[in-house]
């Protein structure tokens, strides 16, 4: 049976009126083209659906390998209650537009709390955990308590001096849900694996999670 992964980005495009965001396009393009690689069936779904605004300073440093997933977010389906059904992994890329459209959008936080009931993968990378920080089991615990993880961190926030836009910090709302959070040294590949929770911590990251959510889905 071929493997079927959702994933779910951003389509939030502003920080300040003068500094636009949107989707990290590293940390989908990445991880979409190691899960076609594999083999595996992609649904590209968003927030509200339609065409996905990349942030700009993601753009300079693109790949001409990518224009197959650039393709595929020119017109996302809207994420659905009827995506928790179906897909063996969900994937979180990030950008900094998660911060703010991810973490109480309902239909995101429901359709994690079904992956993590059924036992299926949750992987995110970079801000995408930003999805997990509200998001609990069915009995209210939330998904990352006691669980290792990682995500972008708070030294890299204030490195990019964006702290002071950010709505929470994540690395910060991520421990105070009792997440087990490991950082390695900024803008460093970390990635990490706990059972069937994989995250990684800035756009370096992007492959090795991908990876390591091939890892566990194969496993």
């Amino acid at each position: 049976m071929t493997k079927k992964v959702l994933m779910v980005v951003t389509n939030h495009t502003t920080i300040t009126d003068d500094h636009k965001t949107g989707l990290w396009l590293e940390e989908f393009a990445v991880p979409y083209l190691v899960f076609k690689e594999k083999g595996y069936e992609v649904k590209v779904t968003s927030i509200s659906g339609g065409e996905v605004a990349l942030d700009p300073n993601s753009i300079d440093e693109k790949s001409p390998d990518w224009a197959e997933a650039e393709e595929a977010l020119k017109d996302t389906v809207k994420l659905s209650k009827e995506d928790a059904e179906g897909f063996d992994a969900i994937f979180l890329p990030g950008g900094h537009g998660t911060m703010f459209d991810f973490p109480n959008n309902d239909t995101l936080l429901y359709v994690l709390q079904q992956f993590a009931e059924q036992g299926n993968i949750i992987g995110s990378v970079c801000h995408g955990p930003a999805g997990l920080v509200n998001a609990t089991y069915k009995d209210g615990t939330p998904l990352v308590k006691g669980k290792r993880v990682s995500a972008f961190t708070d030294a890299e926030e204030k490195e990019m001096q964006l702290d002071q836009h950010m709505p929470f910090l994540l690395e910060s709302k991520l421990r105070e849900n009792g997440a087990l959070f490991e950082a390695a040294e900024n803008w460093s590949d970390h990635s990490v694996r706990d059972g069937n929770l994989v995250t990684g911590q800035n756009p370096q990251s992007s492959k090795s999670t991908a990876e390591k959510v091939v890892e566990a889905l194969e496993g």
